[in-house]
């Protein structure tokens, strides 16, 4: 479960306000069951109506423990289902109107019926191309270019991991700064020396003849992933000589 702060008795503005986390704040909440949650995913599911933080005079984003246990409900729907955002935010929805809802499947199409997917199926959810030009709010013509660069790649059916649309999501926000999808191959370069060295961790674990130690492989690459997302943001920061809210 995440641990959210506890609500107070009192009824005034400061006993409310002692309440509500800062956009940081949720993130450390949210690490130890999602280690690679970022501030920007944060931003990118309010952006989709997911949660609705409440704002500062000040234009500062304030969660309330309800917005936390949102979050997490929708990243482990993610993690855990594969559902696309929209089925999660309809479900979730349904579910503080007081209606029994049960929780959504995906499926694909043969026949003109809907066939489950597997249990074992991938390790993340599948989008299709509509579905993430929709949900980063770009043209055909921007992924061709980005994928060009490397920046995106569709999986080998043509559907694409969904957290192409995280990465979708981040170079638009860069772009905003006039940093160039061209100006972006140096992060992926090493995105992918870093994604090299967790494999050569986990590659003897997942050739091992015990299958409870291949299965612990997956486990053990998102431990490294997140602590390698974790370093690097904070040699970025420390290159920079700045702290993230």
């Amino acid at each position: 479960m995440l641990q959210t702060p506890s609500g107070g008795a009192g009824h005034g503005t400061a006993a409310t306000d002692s309440g509500l986390m800062s956009i940081g704040a949720v993130l450390n909440a949210l690490r130890d069951e999602f280690p690679d949650v970022t501030i920007s995913k944060i931003r990118f599911l309010e952006s989709e109506g997911l949660v609705e933080p409440r704002r500062t005079p000040a234009g500062y984003r304030k969660f309330s423990a309800h917005d936390v246990e949102r979050l997490g409900q929708v990243l482990r729907m993610q993690r855990d289902h594969y559902l696309p955002l929209k089925v999660i935010r309809e479900h979730l929805d349904a579910m503080e109107r007081g209606e029994a809802v049960p929780l959504p499947t995906l499926g694909r199409q043969r026949g003109g019926e809907a066939v489950p997917e597997p249990s074992e199926g991938p390790t993340a959810a599948r989008i299709g191309r509509d579905e993430l030009l929709a949900a980063a709010r770009i043209g055909d013509q921007e992924l061709k270019e980005w994928e060009s660069y490397g920046l995106l790649a569709p999986l080998p059916d043509g559907a694409y991991d969904a957290e192409a649309v995280t990465v979708a999501s981040l170079v638009v926000e860069l772009g905003r700064f006039g940093i160039e999808p061209r100006h972006l191959r140096v992060m992926k370069a090493a995105a992918d020396r870093e994604a090299g060295l967790v494999d050569q961790v986990v590659a003897p674990l997942r050739r091992h003849r015990n299958p409870q130690t291949r299965a612990h492989a997956e486990a053990r690459t998102k431990e490294l992933a997140g602590l390698a997302v974790r370093l690097h943001a904070a040699l970025v920061q420390t290159a920079l000589g700045v702290r993230l809210p």
